[in-house]
């Protein structure tokens, strides 16, 4: 993949799994995914593809214990990766948010890029399984990206009965939020207090 603009590759090795990453935020929305777990991969490309992020992925982890171990990781490896390639956020739009629909389901999303990380996670219980993946851990892949990237992010659902539609228009919303709170409006930290790192 051809890297230009904000950028970052980023490699994470533990005895439970091990993450390659590619992340440009500069990107055309080009993925390619690999994790093990098709759910996972399909929600990962929406979030490459939504938010405009070239995105290379390839995680390979315990599976045969459990999935935890490897969407976890994965989310903690693109959240530092989204820092690493915002640098001090210099010229950042900063603050973002995104109403999102699929079908009966309505999720909103709001972001903030504050070098703090904070989760809020406020989605109906879905009860089902999507293929291999429990959607329980929709909220452990979002807390370790929020870890990671040392963001503020909201994530409500505010209608849906479909757990791969609420999911999925969860991850939508985050990309298009990204998306915004990336765009380049200027050329200054927008902080009163000229950081943005913590």
């Amino acid at each position: 993949m051809k890297m230009s603009g904000r950028h970052a590759e980023l490699k994470r090795e533990t005895k439970e799994t091990t993450v390659d990453l590619s992340l440009n935020v500069d990107g055309q929305g080009v993925c390619a995914i690999a994790t093990g777990i098709p759910f996972f991969d399909h929600m990962l490309e929406q979030l490459g593809k939504h938010a405009g992020f070239d995105l290379t992925i390839d995680a390979r982890g315990d599976l045969d214990v459990d999935l935890h171990h490897t969407v976890e990781d994965v989310g903690i490896v693109l959240g530092q990766a989204l820092q690493q390639s915002l640098g001090e956020k210099r010229g950042v739009r900063r603050f973002a948010n995104a109403l999102v629909p699929l079908d009966e389901a309505l999720v909103q999303v709001a972001l903030d890029l504050s070098g703090r990380p904070f989760l809020v996670y406020d989605v109906d219980p879905v009860a089902e399984w999507i293929g291999t993946f429990d959607p329980q851990l929709a909220e452990e892949f979002w807390k370790g990206f929020v870890d990671g990237a040392r963001i503020t992010l909201h994530i409500r659902s505010l209608s849906g009965r479909n757990g791969h539609h609420v999911i999925e228009a969860s991850f939508k919303g985050v990309a298009r939020s990204l998306r915004d709170a990336v765009r380049i409006e200027g050329d200054a930290v927008p902080s009163t207090k000229g950081t943005l790192t913590g």
